[in-house]
């Protein structure tokens, strides 16, 4: 008799250790149901006593969510009816106001006098939301950078393809297809070199895919064909695509310098900043996405058993990096094309939303804001004052003392009917003379605490340009920076 107590005792000790609640729920001949049996470990798992579920004073209507409510009663009344197997997910609401993401699953037994008893396990599944909503997340970045990817390379004037290790054809943009005259359907699988290199280059196309396959980033100017036999000047840009060191294709970018006779000082300009652009692809973009790449083969090797969490949180960080390198590319374009626009401009809304849409940027809640506003209404272009805030604030972020505990930003604006003058401070690690007259140049950073774009301060300065403004910057490495700008008031002109 104490044995098979003893037994009970410790089976008892198990199923109340278990990481779960085991339940009985009991539905009578009459309809009533209710909870007959609650392991202990119920208001450890739920947060819920098990002699309120017990004794019938909190109701399973009362502590499952309201949204979740009718699918659970739908399902369990098809259950009931049928006397087959439960399995649900679901919210419920504990007594602590806590929502708790639950796995139910139980198997009946009909017994003579009518009764029906489902034996089975509740599980807290809220950890596996959780990881679930994070992947989801990163999957919705990581699709909204591949898309804007995806446009970006379709929708560049430049002839851009995709070639692998082997000099093989996998892609081609539209405007390869118009330079050139073939589509991607003759080309892919292809050596590109059968189709646009002259015979007499035939040796330099080959060479330069092997100068591009030993990890070197090559710029010729060289002639190719177009479908027609028509010979077109090209400047071919080669970047190798690396992916765990080995090199797994080539970028390739071409452009057509047929008139350049007739713009060499445009043309010197464009090619300077195509420099720039094909070595920042080859670097942002590639990187963060051979990153990703890597991330996602080392979850899947068999034997993996870390955690996913960390994975996906340094996924983010690449994810994230590519957003915000091309959303710098797009504002930068967007500033140079679009037209000025004036309206209103309520200066404490656009900061302080500027602030508020930044918040998720590291260390920006230990900045701290200290803003005074005076004068009359000023007109400016609303999206471009929105782009200089922008800018400013996410540089003091950025650049912040990474050693103290709050940092400031100041903000001075003084309205005229003629002007503004925006007096912009902060007491970060300031920048040194050397590279203070070159932090207005395209992708140009002045300090490696930052994996920014290097595209904030160029955009500053051209917006500012664009409104017909001025712009002084002073600053001394430890003791802040601080930037005025000064912009016409245009009260009168209307929106256009």
């Amino acid at each position: 008799m104490n044995t098979e107590r003893s037994q009970t005792l410790s089976m008892q000790q198990i199923i109340d250790n278990l990481p779960v609640v085991v339940f009985e729920y009991t539905v009578q001949a009459d309809g009533t149901r209710d909870f007959t049996y609650l392991s202990a470990s119920c208001e450890k798992i739920l947060g819920i006593n098990r002699d309120l579920l017990l004794g019938g004073s909190y109701p399973m209507k009362v502590f499952i969510h309201r949204a979740d409510w009718p699918d659970f009663e739908r399902n369990f009344e098809q259950t009931i009816k049928e006397v087959t197997p439960f399995k649900w997910e679901g919210r419920i609401f504990n007594p602590q106001a806590q929502t708790i993401w639950v796995e139910v699953s139980g198997h009946p037994v009909s017994l003579p006098d009518g009764r029906i008893i489902w034996s089975g396990v509740i599980h807290d599944i809220g950890e596996r939301k959780k990881l679930e909503n994070q992947q989801r997340e990163a999957d919705r970045r990581y699709r909204e950078a591949a898309t804007l990817f995806s446009e970006l390379f379709n929708n560049s004037p430049m002839a851009i393809v995709l070639l692998d290790s082997e000099g093989n054809v996998q892609q081609v943009n539209r405007g390869f297809e118009m330079l050139f005259g073939y589509t991607i359907t003759e080309l892919r699988g292809n050596s590109l070199n059968r189709f646009i290199v002259p015979e007499a280059l035939e040796m330099e196309g080959n060479d330069l895919n092997s100068l591009i396959s030993s990890e070197q980033v090559i710029k010729i100017e060289s002639t190719r064909l177009r479908r027609d036999d028509t010979p077109v000047s090209v400047i071919i840009y080669g970047v190798p695509i690396h992916l765990e060191d080995k090199t797994i294709g080539i970028f390739g970018v071409y452009v057509d310098i047929t008139d350049q006779k007739k713009v060499e000082e445009e043309l010197k300009i464009r090619n300077s900043e195509l420099d720039n652009f094909v070595y920042k692809v080859s670097h942002d973009l590639r990187a963060p996405l051979s990153s990703v790449l890597g991330l996602v083969n080392l979850a899947q090797m068999p034997g993996n058993d870390d955690s996913p969490s960390e994975y996906l949180r340094i996924i983010g960080e690449k994810v994230g990096q590519l957003d915000h390198f091309i959303s710098d590319v797009l504002s930068h374009s967007k500033n140079l094309k679009m037209d000025v626009k004036t309206g209103a401009i309520d200066f404490d809304s656009i900061i302080r939303k500027t602030f508020q849409d930044l918040s998720y940027m590291r260390g920006a809640d230990r900045v701290s804001l200290d803003l005074k506003i005076t004068g009359p209404v000023f007109y400016s272009d609303p999206w471009r004052i929105g782009e200089i805030f922008r800018n400013l604030i996410s540089n003091a972020i950025k650049y912040r003392k990474i050693d103290e505990e709050t940092c400031c930003v100041s903000i001075r604006i003084d309205v005229t009917n003629e002007k503004a003058v925006i007096k912009f401070n902060d007491n970060g690690i300031g920048i040194s003379q050397d590279d203070l007259n070159r932090i207005f140049e395209m992708f140009y950073r002045a300090s490696e605490q930052s994996e920014g774009s290097g595209l904030g301060l160029y955009i500053v300065k051209n917006a500012v340009e664009k409104l017909d403004g001025q712009l002084i910057v002073n600053s001394k490495p430890g003791a802040g920076t601080s930037f005025e700008i000064t912009l016409p008031n245009k009260a009168g002109q209307s929106l256009h």
